[in-house]
């Protein structure tokens, strides 16, 4: 079986099994379907927590005769091409699987979706406040999420720790004091996967957070003039700076590549000391180095707080979910068969049991006794306890930004972390992208 590898740009990411490698390739629709008119259809991902949506939507037609849903399951990449055509024709699903941020208020904006405010209330009361809110927009309900929910952790090696003698940071200082102390000892401080651009967000995301609220980042989601000139901006930019230049990434993180897995890898074979991932990669530990994590030598945490800063310390970053809306294309009686579906079947006990079974942090409420009895209690739980009391979730932000602002982005925060401009040079650019 070849290697099971997991990207956070992949909706699967997050899952634990790695019996379902097989399943990513992109599989065919069970029933014929997709356009609009055709009665109610969705279309869904395939990894992942597939087999959740697939018995879901089994339950759902074996119970209702009268008001079917036809799926069709698609690879990440095929689906995002397609649904980008569909939504555009006014031929979309009617149930539409999305990312929120950026796309969805484009989806509002141009009337595509509907406002389930009123209608999936008895699903959203079983749902994480925190994650409910990314599926909002001008406090309306538009979307609401349909899996597991995938925080960015602190993790380390414990193996590295115990040798040098030290403990986990609980502050942004105590981990600049770590880099000269790993250096010395032959390790890689941090394993930093450059090559793939983005994992660099969520140093910037955390840190901009911690120093000065989810406000900043607002500002810029909301468009305001100049907003990139928050002094929490250059801050954060400053610190990443500092730490690049203590060697606190070694020198070749430019060329690690995330979707291959090597920085996990400089973890599980003794090379680096500390990793900031997102929750998907725990299924690349246990499926590259079984014996890492069999010894109980990974560790995870949250992500340091800054001295002085006006941020919640639990606040956190990463993919709230993935979310289901409802398509405009439909007519009233494949809606309405969509807000049933959402109100009986999402995030039910059958629904959050098959998605903890899968080794996925589900994004409802009261899951704890069923995480408590999964054979990953302890990371789940922690995981879980997380995103629960996370006084703000932020969507990673090439997600919750337009298209072209969030490859300006990418682009000139390689720089920062490639000491090729200047934390003042970068928020001039990205100012540019507001204008």
């Amino acid at each position: 079986m070849n290697k099971l590898v997991i990207s956070r740009r992949q909706a699967c990411a997050g899952f634990l099994a790695a019996g379902v490698a097989a399943t990513l390739a992109a599989c065919g629709g069970s029933k014929p379907g997709g356009a609009a008119g055709s009665g109610a259809t969705a279309w869904v991902l395939t990894g992942g927590p597939e087999q959740t949506f697939r018995d879901s939507f089994d339950r759902w037609n074996k119970a209702h005769s009268d008001a079917q849903f036809s799926t069709e399951w698609f690879a990440n990449d095929a689906y995002k091409e397609k649904i980008r055509t569909a939504v555009g024709a006014g031929n979309a699903p009617t149930l539409l699987y999305n990312w929120a941020g950026g796309t969805l208020a484009d989806y509002v904006a141009n009337d595509q979706v509907v406002d389930i405010t009123s209608s999936t209330a008895d699903a959203q009361s079983r749902i994480i406040p925190a994650l409910l809110e990314v599926g909002k927009v001008d406090g309306k309900v538009y979307a609401l999420p349909n899996n597991n929910t995938q925080p960015v952790l602190f993790y380390y090696s414990k193996p590295a720790f115990e040798e040098v003698g030290v403990e986990v940071p609980t502050t942004w200082d105590e981990l600049m004091a770590l880099i000269p102390k790993f250096k010395d000892a032959g390790y890689i401080p941090i394993a930093e996967a450059g090559s793939s651009q983005w994992p660099y967000l969520m140093w910037i995301q955390y840190l901009t957070d911690r120093i000065g609220g989810p406000e900043a980042f607002n500002k810029v989601v909301a468009g305001e003039s100049g907003a990139w000139s928050d002094p929490a901006f250059t801050e954060a930019l400053t610190k990443i700076q500092e730490m690049v230049k203590a060697g606190g990434l070694g020198d070749a993180y430019g060329s690690v590549d995330a979707d291959s897995g090597a920085d996990i890898a400089l973890i599980h074979t003794g090379k680096a000391a500390m990793l900031l991932q997102g929750s998907w990669v725990y299924a690349n530990f246990l499926t590259d180095a079984p014996d890492f994590m069999a010894d109980g030598k990974l560790g995870y945490a949250t992500f340091p707080a800054v001295d002085g800063g006006k941020g919640d310390a639990s606040n956190i970053t990463g993919n709230p979910a993935n979310y289901w809306s409802v398509s405009t294309s439909g007519d009233e009686t494949v809606q309405k068969t969509a807000t049933d579906y959402l109100n009986e079947e999402l995030y039910s006990e059958a629904y959050v049991k098959a998605l903890v079974d899968g080794g996925t942090i589900p994004a409802a409420l009261d899951a704890e006794a069923v995480i408590e009895a999964s054979d990953n209690a302890e990371y789940l739980s922690f995981g879980y306890e997380l995103v629960k009391n996370a006084g703000n979730f932020q969507m990673s932000w090439d997600q919750a930004l337009p298209s072209a602002q969030a490859q300006e982005l990418l682009t000139n925060l390689s720089q920062i972390f490639l000491l090729q401009i200047t934390p003042e040079e970068f928020v001039k650019n990205m100012n540019a992208t507001l204008a």
